[in-house]
């Protein structure tokens, strides 16, 4: 099968490399010319996924009208806010794309201002294709190294062609299921960063095992009810695409987001470390969108408003726990 993937981050090079591995044509597309060139020469992406080699199979593009001329399947690898603009460069290069059967959406993320998931962003921009989400507790290391994982594959048509997209993704080292709870995986895919940030202000406090289990448990009772009031199915938290995909965030010490909550609760600023960063760190983003999310439906998140008043008001991370605790008690 034919894969064209569009963002070169740490979790594109590494699925490039996983498909490569199957035997699949892959071509990479960096948004930038100059990391194009860079990967195409060194044969590794040091920007986001140092000490990898690239397979010499993994072909590595630029303009996108070739690109998508060949490609049976479009994965999107690019942070929730870009998107929009690249699916309007995909929709601009599209006009050769006569096998082009699936989108498939690897961004964890909800667009400021409209709400929406990125699936629903990419059926907006391009309305004559089918849309798939594929998510799960996977780091992009591990999978790059060819490490064990499993992964939830949903699209807005469950037709053959998904599952010949299902066995085209799984193999030795990636097994991969199939869904039709778009929201629900996107919402779990989007949440479970917000809560990586919390944990991760857990940590940085050096409050212990017992609060972060607390915290942890407390968040997947938020995110079932998040999503179940925005219109996703309760059972679809309790898989890959949240409660697998919470545990390993939060747990993980590779996890952008739990650490970017490490060092808040450690002291530092959300801004200044937002400033710094090379790589995108999603929670911090989704936080605002779902608070506003919301606060417009009534929904009640306490963590994840709590989390918003650290990243976005400064108020220290102990009194965003206190608050938590001195909740009004009631039943579990």
């Amino acid at each position: 099968m034919n894969f064209a993937i569009i963002g070169a981050g740490a979790w594109g090079t590494a699925f490039a490399i996983h498909l490569s591995r199957l035997n699949h044509t892959v071509t990479l597309v960096p948004r930038r010319f100059e990391q194009a060139l860079a990967i195409a020469s060194t044969r590794e992406n040091a920007d986001y996924l140092p000490g990898i080699p690239l397979p010499l199979s993994i072909q590595i593009g630029h303009e996108l009208t070739p690109v998508l001329m060949e490609a049976d399947v479009v994965v999107l690898a690019c942070p929730s806010q870009a998107v929009r603009a690249t699916c309007e460069r995909v929709r601009a290069n599209l006009g050769l794309a006569t096998q082009l059967k699936l989108v498939v959406s690897l961004s964890k993320g909800l667009e400021l201002v409209t709400h929406l998931r990125p699936s629903e962003v990419i059926a907006a921009v391009l309305p004559d294709v089918t849309v798939g989400v594929l998510t799960g507790p996977t780091n992009a290391a591990e999978v790059a190294r060819g490490k064990p994982a499993a992964m939830v594959l949903a699209a807005t048509k469950n037709d053959a062609f998904l599952a010949e997209v299902q066995a085209a993704l799984s193999g030795p080292t990636l097994r991969v299921y199939t869904g039709d709870d778009v929201a629900g995986v996107e919402f779990g895919a989007c949440l479970k960063n917000v809560y990586a940030i919390a944990a991760g202000c857990c940590d940085g406090l050096k409050l212990g095992d017992n609060s972060k289990a607390a915290l942890l448990t407390r968040a997947l009772a938020e995110m079932v009810r998040v999503g179940v009031a925005l219109g996703a199915k309760a059972e679809t938290f309790y898989g890959l695409g949240g409660f697998g995909d919470l545990v390993a965030t939060c747990s993980g010490a590779w996890s952008r987001n739990r650490t970017f909550g490490q060092r808040i609760g450690e002291g530092a600023k959300a801004a200044d470390l937002i400033a710094a960063s090379k790589s995108v760190v999603e929670g911090y983003r989704t936080t605002e969108s779902f608070a506003g999310l919301c606060v417009e439906r009534g929904i009640d998140a306490p963590i994840l408003a709590e989390t918003y008043r650290i990243l976005y008001e400064g108020k220290p991370p102990a009194e965003a726990l206190t608050a938590l605790m001195m909740r009004g008690l009631k039943r579990e």
